[in-house]
């Protein structure tokens, strides 16, 4: 399992570091492939739970949102929200064989807002001053977190954090990703001249509220039965699976910088 692991990280890496490097309409378009796939593995658990929720409206909402990200001078949000709402709410009604008409269209949008608005999030982090730092240092220290929380987790992981929703995941293996997203926080802000200080506490908030993602999607497999998002990256689950603690990541990191940083 640890080989697959090496090996798709191996081939996922350089992509993600290319696209990151490039920026604009490259790393656009990468962020609409992976969301398109993440978003195709929430819709089948989805439905693997017994409902009929919509990849269509779902995709929709997901690409128009990042697109608001990546263009808002375009003033797409409040038009692409009002269109999806209402015209996934019109199928629905057609619909004549669901059984679960309401939950089916309300975890389309559940769904389509939830990874759309936190997704959007790696164009707005992007598109900051100095935004291929901000990007590379917010991907590393989640990448280095996981890593540390695995390794540590499966070393000597004892004591349960959260079995309801992960079995697997401990509390020795949190304090490892803690500890591995502390250091690797401090030593990339040093290094990419973002601020000791600041990557300190983003060593600690990414770390801390990362695994809440996580255990969002964890959530969504449990109670469909199933153990990963997908299969398409071998020794890592889904793509779903790979995103959950970067989604949260993106999201500190923007409003930090925003509100902290650049104050």
């Amino acid at each position: 399992m640890l080989s697959y692991r090496i090996l798709s990280a191996a081939i996922l890496i350089p992509l993600v570091a290319l696209s990151v490097y490039l920026g604009g309409v490259w790393f656009l378009t990468f962020i609409l492939v992976v969301l398109g796939i993440a978003t195709w593995e929430y819709v089948s658990l989805v439905r693997k739970g017994g409902c009929r929720s919509s990849y269509t409206f779902a995709l929709a909402l997901v690409w128009l949102i990042i697109l608001d990200a990546y263009r808002p001078e375009w003033g797409l949000l409040r038009p692409a929200i009002a269109l999806v709402l209402a015209s996934s709410l019109i199928w629905q009604l057609f619909q004549k064989d669901s059984r679960t008409p309401t939950e089916d269209w309300g975890l389309s949008i559940a769904g389509g807002l939830y990874l759309g608005w936190f997704s959007g999030h790696f164009i707005s982090v992007r598109a900051l001053d100095n935004g291929l730092a901000w990007m590379t240092f917010s991907l590393l220290v989640i990448w280095i977190t996981d890593s540390g929380a695995y390794f540590v987790g499966t070393a000597w992981g004892r004591h349960k954090m959260w079995p309801r929703w992960s079995p697997k995941k401990s509390w020795e293996g949190f304090l490892g990703g803690l500890v591995a997203g502390v250091a690797s926080a401090v030593l990339l802000a040093w290094l990419l001249g973002l601020g000791i200080g600041h990557g300190l506490v983003l060593g600690v908030l990414i770390p801390t509220l990362t695994p809440f993602g996580d255990l969002a999607i964890s959530m969504i497999k449990r109670q469909v039965g199933a153990k990963d998002s997908g299969h398409i990256i071998p020794g890592h689950g889904g793509f779903l699976d790979r995103i959950d603690s970067l989604l949260f990541a993106a999201v500190i990191v923007y409003y930090y910088v925003i509100w902290i940083v650049n104050v």
